[in-house]
């Protein structure tokens, strides 16, 4: 499924590798983060070199609604609840000026990206209190919004929380133009990394410095990062025949939506769920079914799903990758808010590398461990893994595979042996081993996205086995029938 941004960009071409290399920082990940990364870095003299997956911008960025804001859902009430003003102002100042950084990087290399100033707006449909703590929040730490109940949104609202200076633009048109300088090798997906020495397919890569922006890092042991965060899955659709709305918009409300334009198209996101959990599907149903309601005559242009890693506190992992391993980096768990985080990582990490102060290193320091505002989602995440692993071992099959109706997917039996298995709409079955090649949790059919996801760490693969999204780094053995 493409994404609207997808649709509307030509990407760049960039080769694979081919033998092995030497490099000052290697860079895995050619996504919004890794690109930014390089490109800081690259300005500031350095030896750059980005090894990506599949092709730039085919993961997370791609599949963005690409809102350029510092107002990331209800957080600030929370932040300064859980770790006081300090912390909340610096998270607050880092992303403001990301989206300050865009606009200057958007108007010193004019890049056509339809870069556009737009108001950002939470807003509820029942009980405007948690927006009043919020409201209250932006006042402590002076940022520039305040509550409103007109929002231009085509049906009445309870109350809505404007924060102004905020932008939106096209993902992939302002990636390309960055990468395409950039030295930068697609199709390589690096596969371990030992030291300085990343190994790929096709070769080897000698680097001083390694910079995990590969959305979920693949590297179990240092770090941990799989025992501190989870991913979860959202869908967006586009709209033509919508009415155009100036802001973007989040629904704080359980089934609330979020809106922004996209020259003629509306995006009209929602059908939040924990990777792995979306047995019954409905996603984009619900979606194009709540658009109809607002809009009758309007067509579906492009539908298309994203995959975000939620951290334990709220907070991004940016900064050195682990006390045991002082030549790596790391940039994750950017809780949905992909845009400004990016950006503040690459700011970050150039920072850090270039041995220079960044008054958001503590912030975003991967090291840190807050129990307070930690342990709760600790427990839950270890419950779901535990969960997971159960149910390789124990749990029963579902359904037998004769049982299955053509275009679904799901666990059965099939001589015995537990498998999961897609019955195309053709009759044709593929059958796969359901262990998560990660951790060995079993996976889970999401009808939705046509693939198989883990509900412990997020990784997926399609109905054939091919892997999808980290952090495993190997498909599943399919078999045809």
């Amino acid at each position: 499924m493409e994404s609207i941004w997808q649709k509307t960009s030509q990407p760049v071409s960039k080769p694979t590798l081919t033998g092995d290399i030497s490099t000052e920082i290697a860079i895995i990940g050619g996504g919004l983060t890794g690109i930014l990364t390089a490109h800081y870095l690259t300005g500031a003299g350095r030896e750059v070199t980005v090894l990506e997956a599949r092709r730039v911008g085919s993961g997370q960025t791609g599949h963005t609604t690409a809102k350029i804001t510092a107002q990331h859902g209800l957080c600030y009430a929370q932040l300064l609840k859980q770790h006081g003003e300090e912390t909340a102002r610096a998270y607050a100042a880092a992303n403001l000026q990301a989206v300050t950084l865009y606009r200057q990087l958007v108007d010193s290399l004019s890049i056509p990206c339809d870069f556009e100033e737009a108001p950002s707006f939470l807003y509820t449909c029942r009980d405007a209190g948690a927006l009043t703590a919020e409201a209250e929040a932006y006042r402590v730490l002076g940022l520039d919004g305040g509550l409103t109940t007109e929002t231009g949104l085509p049906f009445p609202v309870a109350g809505a929380l404007r924060l102004d200076g905020q932008a939106r633009f096209h993902p992939l048109k302002f990636l390309y133009r960055l990468a395409a300088p950039l030295r930068i090798y697609e199709h390589t997906r690096v596969l371990t990394v030992q030291d300085g020495t990343l190994t790929t397919e096709y070769g080897a890569v000698h680097a001083e410095k390694v910079v995990f922006a590969c959305h979920f890092p693949f590297v179990n042991h240092p770090g941990y990062y799989f025992m501190r965060m989870h991913q979860e899955r959202s869908y967006c659709i586009a709209v033509q025949g919508a009415q155009p709305l100036e802001g973007t918009y989040l629904g704080i409300d359980e089934d609330g939506l979020s809106f922004r334009q996209a020259g003629k198209f509306l995006l009209v996101g929602g059908g939040t769920h924990r990777t792995g959990d979306n047995r019954q599907g409905g996603q984009f149903a619900n979606l194009e079914a709540r658009a109809k309601e607002l809009w009758p005559e309007c067509k579906i242009a492009a539908r298309w799903s994203a995959q975000d890693c939620m951290p334990m506190d709220g907070i991004p992992y940016i900064g050195a990758f682990s006390s045991e391993t002082p030549n790596w980096f790391v940039a994750t768990g950017f809780r949905k808010w992909g845009m400004t985080s990016a950006m503040a990582a690459a700011r970050l990490l150039t920072a850090q590398m270039q041995g220079e102060p960044a008054e958001s290193r503590a912030l975003f320091s991967p090291q840190r461990f807050r129990p307070s505002a930690s342990a709760a989602q600790l427990f839950r995440d270890t419950a779901e893994a535990a969960r997971g692993i159960s149910r390789t071992a124990f749990g029963l099959p579902r359904a037998v595979a004769d049982a299955l109706p053509p275009g679904h997917g799901g666990i059965v039996s099939v001589q015995g042996e537990k498998l999961g298995v897609h019955k195309a709409k053709n009759g044709d079955t593929f059958a796969i081993d359901p262990r998560c090649p990660h951790l060995g949790c079993q996976l889970e059919w999401n009808p939705d996205s046509l693939s198989w996801e883990c509900p412990c760490h997020g990784s997926r693969f399609d109905y054939r086995g091919r892997l999808l999204d980290g952090p495993a780094q190997s498909g599943l053995a399919c078999e045809k029938g």
